[in-house]
């Protein structure tokens, strides 16, 4: 069968769970990622080919995708920030409001003394896609990382060493540490946020594949690993240190209640491009 009659067949059998425009990304992904071929290539040869072993590997995918696997889990790899990060189901598939916060770090920082040697904890790291985005864009920064899953710390190493930068990794489960063993410029995280009473919320692809470890949180005790890592900042961060959060879009004013609570400076709410509340920042 030629490409493009299935490129017909694919997208029509993925109807009922997709819309047309996603039913063809993932055409166009796949084809990329397992063939070399992009979209251009298609159209201007309309007579390339599947083999049958083509096949057995496409009706591979057509039937995952149709139990709403994460296309990313299906290839192994997903993009962030514009570098290219191993994912499984060890660990989130990084989202374009992440990248956002790490835009952020980076602009408040990037324009500061390049001689000066930035130290920046990512706490719960996953793929380690934020602190090793940040490692790639502020040079000047060492950057460390720490997960309670030693799997995702797996993944993160493997991502930093697959994208040529210096991070350091740990296993620590966060919620029982008494202290930070050294001081940091800046403290980020992106904690499991999603309270069970917003799990109607969540596509079936998000809460049946990916790591409920790193989602949800206590509906009666939403903000604990914003208070923990909040009070571990006020012990580690350096002087006019920064500390950034990912947060629940429906907890804006509790977060900021939460930092103003524990006198943190300098607090600022921001939207992300879906004007949700998703961001804050804080220094001491």
């Amino acid at each position: 069968m030629k490409i493009k009659q299935y490129r017909t067949q694919f997208i029509k059998e993925l109807s009922p769970f997709y819309d047309a425009y996603e039913a063809e990304s993932f055409f166009y992904l796949i084809l990329e990622d397992r063939h070399q071929l992009r979209q251009i290539d298609l159209a201007l040869n309309h007579e390339l080919n599947f083999s049958e072993s083509d096949f057995v590997v496409w009706n591979s995918l057509l039937g995952q995708l149709k139990k709403e696997v994460p296309i990313q889990y299906l290839l192994g790899k997903t993009s962030f920030y514009g570098l290219d990060f191993e994912v499984n189901e060890n660990v989130l598939i990084p989202r374009p409001e992440t990248e956002e916060l790490v835009e952020w770090i980076i602009n408040e920082n990037s324009i500061a003394d390049k001689t000066k040697k930035l130290r920046i904890l990512d706490i719960g790291t996953g793929s380690g896609c934020i602190a090793i985005s940040l490692a790639k864009n502020l040079p000047n920064a060492e950057v460390f990382g720490i997960d309670v899953s030693k799997k995702a710390i797996e993944t993160a190493k493997r991502n930093a060493i697959n994208n040529n930068v210096d991070v350091t990794f740990v296993f620590l489960d966060i919620l029982e540490a008494d202290v930070l063993t050294c001081n940091f410029d800046i403290i980020v995280s992106n904690p499991p946020y999603v309270r069970n009473l917003e799990k109607e919320e969540i596509k079936k692809n998000v809460l049946d594949y990916e790591p409920h470890l790193a989602l949800f949180v206590d509906d009666n005790d939403a903000l604990i690993f914003y208070r923990k890592i909040a009070a571990l900042a006020k012990s580690n961060l350096l002087e006019n240190g920064q500390l950034f959060f990912e947060i629940n879009q429906y907890l804006g004013k509790e977060m900021k209640d939460l930092l103003e609570t524990m006198d943190f400076k300098n607090i600022e709410l921001k939207k992300d491009i879906y004007d949700n509340d998703r961001m804050m920042k804080g220094s001491i």
